[in-house]
């Protein structure tokens, strides 16, 4: 008999709990309840109202818990086009899909899945792989509300890139619906061949050159898969180190990537003395979070040098260090990024998380959802040069990163790439939520994804519009923005 009471858990423990103890049926019949009480069609358009929360009047909201120096950077980068835009305006849209009827089935959100928070990375084991690929927002909720963000970010992209409207709606739809067909395949799986579903990169080329013709693949081949390998630390340190009295130190380059040693931006500097102390001494927070062994492989480093530096468009303005750290000499680097963890957009809107450190949050939530996560992949409290105590995440810097450039895609890769990110968000949801709930709610035809290009289409102009209105408030100097860097 299938309970009364749909699950709507707040941690994974809640969520064993919940529908764990049920059969597969009624798992699915929560599905089917959840679509009556929320059916797709009301997903399926957003207009802004009289009372919408101001998206501009959010951001420097946001910006008032940033390194005021960096902020016009921020919205410098945000104003360079409406996808732009949407990269750095995560919190204007759960403000918004807040106000719209959810399905009331939780997962472990991403939490920002637009098109560039996905590429590949290697794993512990060497193996490289496509997955999400940023947490900094990850938190629980509605899993419609990856869904919404990443088809509004596909339909945000694809006009920017030109598209006609009817390669717009069909890669939205593709987007979609990989969403509902790679959650059918989940609800059918075992628990262990869902928690070991994987994409790697080689299959990635493999599919690509299976379904395109070559010259329809472009930007996406074996020399791309080369790049990746070839950026690690290494890599990063040679581009980003000078030799100095013997040890390779951070070349300077403000505002992007400030020295420790040095004040460039209203004091905005380091210690490096109080850093090793934090992350090195025997009782830091940091060492805890790392397992026996990689807290072992981490005391086989010394840190020598560290920068403040400049990341992303919606993380501009959070403060953000690259540490570099030897092993046995000194060509044996290793850079390790130290990215500030505030609360996620989602906790005002949806589920408070568990976590009282928001690195926790962030390292958990990857940790969850992600297929491998990096071997260094931690938290920690900092103490910052303007005071303070601030929580952060660490992780490398570079191993074996690599991104598509969605823009120089022709259409069939485009459509193939953004599938893949769709899978990506279906496999996070299956290990974190209950997939045959949520399988049986978007079903099996094609109402679902009907519904989400619906909204795709709407949140796409409502970006626009939201775009327009920064470029007004720049000019109107209701803010300052630095552009071109």
């Amino acid at each position: 008999m299938t309970p009364d009471v749909m699950p709507n858990p707040d941690t994974p423990t809640d969520r064993r709990k919940g529908y764990r103890s049920h059969s597969p049926a009624e798992r699915a019949a929560y599905g089917k309840a959840a679509r009556k009480k929320t059916p797709r069609v009301a997903l399926a358009h957003f207009s802004a109202t009289s009372d919408r929360v101001d998206p501009i009047g959010l951001l420097e909201e946001q910006a008032q818990n940033r390194l005021p120096a960096l902020v016009p950077i921020r919205y410098g980068r945000m104003a360079a086009s409406p996808f732009a835009f949407f990269r750095g305006a995560a919190l204007p849209m759960v403000s918004d899909l807040s106000t719209l009827p959810n399905s009331g089935l939780h997962v472990q959100l991403c939490g920002d899945a637009h098109l560039m928070n996905f590429g590949a990375f290697g794993t512990p084991e060497r193996r490289l792989v496509f997955d999400i690929n940023d947490f900094d927002e990850t938190s629980v909720g509605p899993f419609e509300w990856d869904v919404m963000r990443l088809c509004a970010s596909v339909a945000v992209a694809s006009r920017e890139r030109g598209d006609d409207t009817a390669t717009t709606e069909q890669a939205v739809l593709a987007t979609a619906s990989s969403y509902r067909a790679e959650m059918a395949k989940y609800a059918g799986m075992s628990t262990l061949d869902v928690w070991y579903s994987r994409f790697d990169v080689e299959v990635f080329l493999k599919q690509i050159t299976k379904d395109l013709k070559p010259s329809r693949a472009q930007g996406i081949n074996t020399s791309a898969v080369k790049k990746m390998r070839s950026r690690d630390s290494v890599k990063a340190a040679e581009q980003n180190t000078e030799m100095v009295d013997g040890l390779p130190r951070f070349i300077s380059n403000p505002p992007l990537q400030i020295r420790g040693t040095e004040t460039g931006l209203s004091g905005v500097s380091t210690q490096l003395g109080t850093l090793i102390d934090e992350l090195h001494g025997r009782a830091s927070i940091y060492r805890r979070t790392l397992s026996p062994e990689r807290r072992h492989l981490f005391d086989e480093y010394r840190i020598v040098d560290v920068a403040m530096r400049v990341v992303g468009v919606g993380s501009v303005g959070t403060r953000c260090y690259i540490l570099l750290l030897i092993g046995r000499d000194a060509n044996d680097p290793l850079i390790l990024q130290v990215k500030e963890a505030n609360k996620s957009v989602l906790e005002r809107y949806s589920v408070k998380s568990p976590f009282a450190h928001p690195g926790e949050r962030v390292v958990i939530g990857q940790k969850l959802t992600q297929s491998a996560s990096d071997l260094f992949l931690g938290w920690t409290d900092g103490h910052p040069p303007e005071g303070g105590t601030r929580s952060f995440y660490i992780r490398q810097f570079r191993d074996w990163k690599g991104s598509v450039e969605y823009a120089d895609l022709q259409v069939p890769a485009f459509t193939y790439y953004v599938r893949t990110c769709a899978w990506a968000i279906a496999k996070a949801h299956a290990r974190s939520g209950d997939q045959i709930a949520i399988s049986a709610y978007v079903g099996s035809g094609n109402a679902f994804d009907r519904a989400m290009l619906s909204f795709a289409l709407d949140y796409a102009d409502q970006t626009v519009t939201d775009h327009a209105a920064l470029i007004a408030a720049i000019d109107a100097g209701r803010i300052e923005a630095r552009t071109g860097i």
